[in-house]
């Protein structure tokens, strides 16, 4: 999908979360929680938040390319990575739980795509002087996720019984953990950022296949208590549309989702 600006990402992905919405499609989550963060981050640039705001945009646009791109590509009936390709097939599975399809989204975006995005924007000897810049998004995540945790917890109202069984702490959700997974980015953006082009390939591709043996962890935990995450499960919104819509309220477009 071509976009150029991050107004284009944030109308992209209200096309996506409407069609979602119509559709009672699960790939809304995700949809709806990134559309929200790349407000933000729009709203961040505007205000003079990063050293290089130009830089961050077109960060962004790259970054959210390759999201749309991999979705328009399974949509279509295409394949695409191996790490999305299992965050929109879990999308299909309605045993799983809201923040499991989220994270899986997060897992394959962050720990793949981010890297690769990076190194495109600021290639060799560049690098460096994203990484103020880079490590400020940081905030807005967190500040974003803070928020959408307490909108989960509306719609999946056990879902803070994870910790109770030990795959919750206050840095890490179903063994992801955001701060570790850009960290994990920016190693990977180094290392394409100063190899060889021949090189890429080969590091992309074991790069995804690690990425998503980890989003596989994420959906299908080999954890004792696997009882317990069904139990939460099944405690959770079914309405697909009323998911979306709440995972949509931070966003200033979160009023044009229809019923």
């Amino acid at each position: 999908m071509s976009v150029q600006t991050i107004s284009d990402v944030i109308s992209a992905l209200d096309t996506i979360v409407q069609n979602a919405h119509d559709n009672q499609s699960r790939l809304g989550y995700f949809a709806a929680l990134y559309r929200r963060v790349t407000i933000a981050v729009r709203a961040a640039i505007s205000a003079g938040f990063f050293q290089d705001g130009p830089r961050m945009e077109r960060l962004d646009v790259t970054f959210a390319a390759r999201y749309l791109d991999a979705l328009a590509t399974f949509q279509s009936g295409g394949v695409t990575t191996r790490s999305w390709m299992l965050a929109f097939q879990a999308c299909g599975d309605a045993g799983l739980l809201i923040l499991q399809q989220l994270l899986a989204g997060m897992n394959a975006h962050i720990n793949l795509d981010l890297g690769i995005a990076t190194a495109q924007v600021s290639p060799a000897e560049q690098l460096p002087q994203l990484k103020p810049d880079f490590d400020l998004i940081n905030a807005i995540l967190a500040d974003q996720i803070s928020t959408v945790s307490a909108e989960i917890a509306v719609v999946s109202p056990l879902i803070g019984n994870l910790e109770t069984i030990g795959m919750r702490s206050a840095t890490s959700l179903i063994n992801f953990n955001i701060v570790a997974a850009r960290d994990a980015a920016w190693f990977a953006a180094e290392r394409l950022a100063t190899q060889p082009p021949l090189l890429h390939d080969i590091t992309i591709d074991a790069l995804d296949l690690a990425v998503s043996i980890e989003g596989r962890a994420i959906l299908y935990p080999t954890h004792g208590d696997c009882e317990a995450l069904k139990l939460i499960q099944r405690s959770e919104c079914p309405d697909v549309r009323t998911i979306i819509e709440t995972l949509s309220q931070g966003s200033s477009s979160a009023a044009a989702i229809t019923a």
